[in-house]
């Protein structure tokens, strides 16, 4: 089958500029949208048709549709930023893409080929990048998706599919400063286990963890972190978020991939700066219990989460029904902070890429 051809169609009436200006002030995240979005949709007699640019717009579904009964869906994230000279840059697209591509075989959904999820994205990005904020940290957040559309109730992969971006304008996910998160570890709730969707990026994986997410919240604190499905010993990873752990000889562990956890690319990029820093990263499993001894003792200095959406964010208190412990002096310590730097300054062109991430629009 040949490969489909982008048909662009234009917001005959686009958010004004002073509009847009007032939507952009600290938006609070995925609450504002821009006045595009990409459309594609897939079926078996033939594959991948139907690719649009168009104004966004809300969907008609029959109550039927596959997805609305066995969630087969699965999206990604991944932003757009501001550089110094006002042009804009993607961050490692194509890494997404081969992540899409991962949850779409692990949801029985069809292989969206790289191109065109890179080329969806730049697309979008391109009509919409007066929304791409200017404020220090803020970014356009792409929302790429995909759902299963057949009409049918049967409990088998659907038929047919629809591919979507989305953008929003987004500033800093947490507020507070230097302040550190405070976790909840989930000794009821397990997000993922050996042979499930951990490692697919699947709407279904986040709807487990809102219950344990509420139960945090209701204990005062802003994350959720989940043990391992099994033993309930081992540090997984936050409702939405890797975690990364730090030593007093300055070495890093973060839990290993085995399945369960998301292989984020903050992830993947914070290890590679580390070791390009001369930091020894592990990636080796860590018990809660050793987390609360290391914290106490001192031995361990710092622990921090990552994700495309909240970037890097120190971690300074953890609580649950059998935990609760300080990390540091519960602030941002410095290993954070360098990673933090080092990896927005290259998203944000303030350093040079040697890495070849940034994917700058013409």
């Amino acid at each position: 089958m040949s490969k489909p051809t982008l048909d662009v169609t234009p917001h005959p009436q686009p958010a004004g500029a002073a509009e847009r200006a007032a939507l952009m002030q600290n938006p609070a995240f995925g609450r504002v949208f821009t006045d595009h979005m990409i459309t594609l949709r897939h079926s078996a007699e033939r594959g991948w048709h139907d690719w649009r640019l168009e104004p966004r717009h809300a969907f008609d579904l029959d109550p039927g549709t596959l997805s609305l009964h066995y969630a087969q869906e699965i999206f990604e994230g991944l932003k757009a930023y501001r550089l110094p000279d006002g042009g804009a840059t993607l961050f490692r697209p194509d890494a997404n893409a081969r992540r899409f591509r991962a949850s779409a075989e692990r949801l029985a959904m069809p292989l969206l080929p790289e191109e065109i999820f890179t080329g969806s994205v730049r697309a979008l990005v391109d009509a919409d990048r007066d929304w791409i904020p200017s404020a220090e940290g803020a970014s356009l957040y792409l929302r790429p998706f995909m759902i299963g559309t057949e009409v049918a109730l049967p409990p088998e992969p659907s038929a047919a599919h629809l591919f979507c971006v989305i953008a929003s304008p987004v500033a800093a996910y947490f507020k507070g400063g230097a302040a550190g998160v405070t976790l909840w570890v989930s000794e009821t709730y397990t997000r993922a286990a050996p042979g499930g969707t951990g490692a697919a990026k699947c709407g279904g994986n986040y709807a487990a963890s809102l219950v344990a997410q509420a139960e945090g919240r209701r204990e005062g604190c802003d994350q959720v972190v989940f043990l391992d499905a099994v033993e309930r010993r081992w540090v997984e990873e936050l409702g939405g978020m890797n975690v990364f752990f730090v030593f007093d000889d300055g070495s890093l562990q973060t839990p290993p991939l085995t399945g369960t956890i998301l292989p984020g690319i903050t992830r993947d990029s914070l290890i590679t700066l580390a070791r390009g820093m001369g930091l020894a990263v592990r990636e080796e499993p860590y018990a809660i219990d050793q987390w609360q001894a290391d914290a106490q003792s001192g031995r361990l200095r710092e622990a921090f989460a990552c994700g495309t959406a909240a970037v890097v964010t120190p971690i300074g208190r953890v609580k649950g029904a059998r935990h609760g412990f300080v990390i540091g002096n519960g602030e941002a310590g410095p290993a954070a902070a360098r990673l933090k730097a080092a990896l927005t300054d290259i998203q944000f062109g303030r350093a040079a890429d040697p890495h070849g991430w940034l994917d700058r629009l013409p």
